[in-house]
């Protein structure tokens, strides 16, 4: 007879109640992690929150109809039942507008705008993998960029002659542009022009080759609080309502008999 394999950890219980192995593999699909061992320690935590929370819903013996989801999805008996012992037993306050206010004067840069650029292009294109096409494209690039370097005037001209972009109609124009509007490479290159100016050398990306012209910054400007006052409302009690959470799974972990896991009592994955 082979030998029977040993478990993937060690026994875990809450006051008595084991969580079984294939409990624990079920829910490490639900935690991506670097490694497996990583895994399956969130996944232990999580359960073992999950089963503190149902074991206190029995205690007060709390029923609740379950609920769907936007995708029609019905909630579990003990989901359900969790979600009604933290709405009675967890109490976050409503943010005021003073709240709001201390928070929007310290963060100023999270409540702008989105910085606007105007930028054209000529792309040079070839696949990633063909590298004959990759270097050939290269070299007319930067011969490309090296005449505009004298004669910036003809760049829409070029770009109907060269470009491989649709933008090649408008001059190579791209419009007004925002963050993760483009390509990373293609992103930072902007950022770190002057406006006015045509990239010395071609931007290298996924798609080939880019010359890019950049003809205006916009820099982003910072919202009036009314417009904002709301939003920031949502965000504190978002915060709060994850640390008052926190707080009571410690209250419950501290006063359980917990054998096989040390539970982080911080915002761990129930919260989230």
């Amino acid at each position: 007879m082979p030998p029977k394999a040993k478990p993937v950890t060690r026994e875990i219980s809450v006051n008595g109640v084991a969580i079984s192995e294939e409990e624990l593999l079920a829910e490490a699909q639900n935690h991506p992690a670097e490694n497996p061992g990583g895994a399956l320690a969130e996944a232990a935590r999580a359960l073992v929150v999950r089963e503190l929370l149902w074991q206190e819903a029995q205690r007060l013996d709390l029923a609740v109809e379950p609920e769907s989801d936007t995708d029609g999805r019905l909630e579990t008996e003990r989901d359900a039942a969790i979600r009604a012992l933290i709405d009675r037993e967890v109490d976050v306050p409503s943010a005021g507008e003073a709240e709001c206010r201390r928070y929007y004067d310290q963060h100023p840069g999270r409540l702008s705008s989105e910085p606007l650029i105007e930028a054209r292009h000529i792309l040079l294109a070839a696949a990633p993998d063909d590298k004959t096409a990759r270097k050939k494209m290269k070299a007319v690039a930067q011969k490309l960029s090296d005449h505009l370097a004298g004669h910036p005037e003809e760049f829409s001209v070029l770009a109907k002659e060269h470009s491989a972009c649709s933008s090649r109609e408008h001059g190579g124009n791209l419009g007004q542009l925002t963050r993760g509007s483009t390509v990373p490479e293609f992103e930072r290159a902007m950022e770190a022009m002057r406006e006015g100016e045509i990239s010395p050398v071609p931007v290298e990306s996924r798609f080939g080759f880019h010359i890019i012209a950049l003809d205006r910054k916009v820099p982003g400007e910072r919202l009036p609080f009314d417009l904002v006052q709301e939003r920031i409302a949502v965000w504190l009690e978002a915060a709060a309502w994850s640390k008052a959470v926190s707080q009571y799974i410690a209250v419950l972990a501290g006063a359980a008999d917990i054998k096989g896991i040390s539970l982080n009592t911080g915002e761990g994955p129930l919260v989230q």
